[in-house]
Parts: structure tokens; sequence; C-alpha cells
């Protein structure tokens, strides 16, 4: 063994060492996801309602900002209902929010399983 360096020319008395941490921070930031008990919560919901005959479909998009759970009556068609999870907005409205196809903002909190009880069926006497 030597004390000199596999690239070629010797030492690499011109290198320059990296704190990993740092380097981390100025790369890319890593895409925003839903956690397991989020998506627990979230496929608990939509099993329910394909049991129901409702909703067919859905997709998970892992965003820079954002995470994003569509849910579809067909696959071919806009999503009925985005489930999203926005970190930057936390401190203010909640990271959670349910959106419609038209873009509207059906609710929004800081808990998700609170945001989630919009899809809870109302109970209708019948007589």
């Amino acid at each position: 063994m030597t004390d000199q360096s596999d690239l070629p020319g010797g030492f690499a008395e011109d290198a320059v060492v990296v704190d990993l941490s740092q380097y981390r921070k100025t790369a890319d930031p890593a895409p925003v996801t839903f956690h397991r008990r989020e998506l627990d919560q979230i496929l608990w919901i939509y099993g329910r309602m394909v049991g129901e005959g409702e909703w067919k479909d859905y997709a998970i998009d892992h965003l820079r900002d954002k995470a994003v759970f569509s849910i579809f009556k067909r696959s071919g068609e806009m999503p009925l209902y985005r489930i999203e999870k926005n970190p930057k907005l936390a401190a203010k409205q909640g990271a959670y929010s349910v959106v419609n196809t038209h873009g509207m903002i059906l609710k929004r909190g800081h808990e998700l399983a609170q945001v989630l009880k919009v899809f809870d069926k109302v109970l209708k006497l019948v007589e």
C-alpha cells in the first residue's frame, strides 16, 4: 500500500472535501410524499368507495412542492377528486386539502382524518 492517489499524476492536491449534508441541501430537494399512515387513511376511504361502485381508479403523484392522490370514476377522465399534501401550507391553512374536478377546495385542514371526512355520507331517513 502506498499513500499515493489512484488518480493519474499521483496525489490529488487540488481535491476538495465536500460536506455531504451541505451537498444534499444544494442538490434537488426530494419530492413530497405521503407517509404510510396517510396512505392507509386515504386507501381505506378509496376501498370503501370502490366497494360502493363510485370510484374505479387512482393515481399518485409525488412532486417537488406537493403530493397528490387523484381519484377517477373512469381511468380516461379527469380526476373526480384530488387529495393534496402541501407542506408549505402546514403552518397556515393546513397541509391537506380535497379538491374537486373544477379546482374548488372542498375541505382543507391540518389533520388528514378531518379533511377526509368530506367523503363521509350523511345518513338519510327513508320512509
